[in-house]
């Protein structure tokens, strides 16, 4: 499988529009059309995931985190970071990785992370981006009216909540005129044309809008095909940074265990009490979330779980009356690999091996 439909894949479910403006997310190094048989996942794109990509042979890098962040003035071997990706460039490896796009998109970071600590009725903590969402209008003869609400629907159209191929339809008649220069697939040339058609109506969010019309073209018989697109303002999916969602009421004590137990860790860091209050309110966000803490004391959580807490960030959410754990930025975060070896395994089915890189948190050793 090529590397840009690897690359494809992975932007159609971190779209490239929920970048960060600050953030360098992508495709970053290599030839967009190598082979790629094998992929290596991580979180960073370290030496020794180098290491590992070269004694597994793999084809391809991803990461979470960019290798390349901050702009670069030469590539030479006289600074850890260019001499990396030096080396990597030598050995003809692909590098991409997705950040803030899969911080904020579904079943991206956050999501994942809610869902392993067995939150429920999760929604974003704080909303950066709504989906624009679009009303499409096609008239279309009533012979192939199934073939086009069908192509409607294949394309993305018609979702309202968990229902897809969602349309409203209305018979009437539609009056045309072919003049010079026209192959009409109904009617004489300079003759008025009546046609028994369907108005069908449906709803489209902004990333499908082209691919939808495209689709609808293509199997449509007219040969200039009547349609009409209304902006709406109507609520689309929203993405954000963190999630906040319920648990059922427990100790404190007793949620923090199962923090350890979910998230793999032996030590966690809590800041605030009553270290035996009941909660049932929880925010979450993975990586560095101390941006957040005022959304998870203005959403009303019990308790705020990150990583990367200050001692000035502690002391903020202590005047709040809200408890931080703070889990790392590593463990907050590393429950995604498994998530991205799922998708791709689903969507290439087989055909490409995929490993999770082994890694313990690169910052600290507990002693």
């Amino acid at each position: 499988m090529r590397a840009i439909d690897i690359i494809n894949l992975l932007d159609s479910w971190a779209p490239k529009y929920l970048v960060e403006n600050w953030d360098n997310t992508g495709f970053q190094i290599g030839d967009p059309e190598k082979e790629v048989k094998r992929i290596l996942l991580s979180l960073d794109l370290t030496e020794e995931v180098f290491q590992q990509a070269l004694k597994i042979n793999a084809h391809m890098i991803i990461s979470h985190h960019p290798l390349i962040f901050k702009s670069l003035k030469s590539i030479t071997k006289l600074t850890p970071k260019e001499k990396l990706i030096y080396n990597i460039i030598r050995e003809d490896i692909v590098v991409y990785n997705a950040h803030t796009n899969l911080d904020l998109a579904s079943n991206g970071v956050n999501d994942v992370l809610a869902h392993v600590l067995e939150l429920k009725d999760i929604r974003p903590l704080n909303v950066v981006y709504e989906e624009p969402l679009y009303k499409l209008v096609v008239f279309v003869p009533n012979s192939h009216r199934d073939e086009v609400r069908n192509a409607l629907g294949e394309g993305g159209a018609g979702w309202i909540g968990n229902y897809s191929h969602c349309t409203y339809n209305v018979e009437g008649i539609g009056t045309f005129m072919p003049r010079e220069g026209t192959n009409p697939y109904i009617g004489e040339m300079h003759e008025l044309e009546e046609v028994i058609e369907t108005r069908i109506e449906t709803i489209v969010e902004k990333k499908n809008l082209n691919s939808v019309i495209n689709k609808m073209l293509e199997v449509h018989p007219y040969e200039e095909v009547a349609y009409d697109i209304y902006p709406l303002m109507n609520q689309g999916k929203t993405f954000g940074y963190g999630r906040i969602g319920e648990i059922e009421k427990t100790a404190l004590t007793d949620y923090l265990d199962k923090i350890k137990e979910n998230l793999d860790i032996e030590h966690l860091i809590v800041y605030g009490g009553p270290i035996d209050k009941e909660i049932e309110k929880v925010a979450v966000c993975g990586g560095s979330g101390s941006s957040f803490i005022y959304d998870a004391y203005l959403n009303k959580a019990d308790v705020y779980i990150t990583g990367d807490i200050k001692y000035h960030d502690a002391q903020y959410a202590k005047e709040l009356g809200l408890i931080i754990v703070d889990a790392g930025h590593f463990h907050t975060e590393k429950v995604i690999l498994p998530t991205i070896k799922k998708y791709l395994d689903d969507k290439i089915k087989g055909d490409v091996q995929i490993d999770i890189f082994k890694q313990s948190s690169p910052h600290c050793v507990v002693y």
